[in-house]
């Protein structure tokens, strides 16, 4: 095996207990991400996906998928720590470990795959992004003023690595009339919740503190700018519609409305 996939599927989260068991248009948000998973690996035969877990129903529920699952420690606070109490429980490490955030099953078609090829040519970390046009903006803008903490944005440079990511819209716009007639699309950046990592840079992130900033923002892939780790961002395709997480139950709402009238992108497990 020279990658894990690993669904971080945790009991506890405050504004949505028990998230992963949650319905949504009569499926389960662990199994939709599980066969999100599964449709985006194909075939590799040197890729494994597991869910891990400090719960024992969720593990139950993903072995029901016929997923694999890991219990780790309840203590673990993020997402990326699970993932490395995932892939150290592996009989081999692998060479790379992908962090699939369990509470986004509706990735862009091809997220997974470019954040593997971007490791594989030498990235320490990747994440998928999603240039937003103009109406996307204006529905991220709407979304937040309902769900402030749902829906991340990032500023990259321009060589794609990321300068900054945060909960608020970032950058602010000067002149914005004038740049919607000049192009197609705005200067912001969506960021998709999908993280790729060599081993040694994930390691090395679970081996330092939260720093302020991270947990002002509580995003913690900014604890790894702050330890000057370089994140390489993936330019993506939007899905078949925008939906930027699962945190809330006005989430589960909008989204079931989404599914009712584009249809079911996730496959049957």
């Amino acid at each position: 095996m020279t990658l894990l996939v690993v669904i971080p599927a945790r009991a506890g989260s405050t504004r949505l207990p028990r998230k992963p068991l949650r319905l949504i248009a009569g499926r389960t948000l662990l199994h939709r991400t599980i066969a999100m998973a599964r449709a985006a690996i194909g075939g590799r035969a040197d890729v494994a996906l597991v869910v891990a877990t400090d719960d024992r129903e969720i593990a139950d529920h993903a072995r029901a998928a016929g997923c694999d699952a890991v219990m780790t420690d309840s203590a673990i606070a993020t997402g990326s720590g699970r993932a490395l109490a995932a892939a150290l429980a592996q009989s081999a490490p692998p060479r790379f470990v992908v962090n699939l955030q369990g509470d986004s099953p509706f990735q862009p078609e091809g997220a997974l795959a470019a954040v593997i090829a971007a490791l594989e040519a030498g990235a320490q970390v990747a994440t998928p992004v999603i240039a937003l046009d103009w109406p996307a903006l204006d529905a991220l803008r709407d979304h937040k003023t309902r769900s402030p903490f749902s829906g991340t944005t990032c500023a990259r440079a321009p060589d794609g690595h990321a300068l900054w990511f945060s909960k608020t819209i970032i950058p602010a716009i000067r002149n914005e009339e004038r740049l919607r007639a000049d192009q197609p699309r705005s200067p912001v950046w969506r960021h998709v919740g999908l993280y790729g990592y060599a081993l040694d840079a994930l390691r090395r992130f679970e081996a330092c503190s939260p720093t302020a900033l991270e947990n002002l923002e509580g995003l913690e892939q900014l604890r790894l700018l702050e330890l000057g780790i370089p994140v390489m961002t993936v330019p993506v395709d939007p899905p078949l519609f925008d939906s930027s997480g699962i945190d809330t139950e006005a989430d589960i709402v909008r989204v079931e409305a989404l599914i009712a009238q584009y249809g079911d992108p996730v496959p049957a497990l």
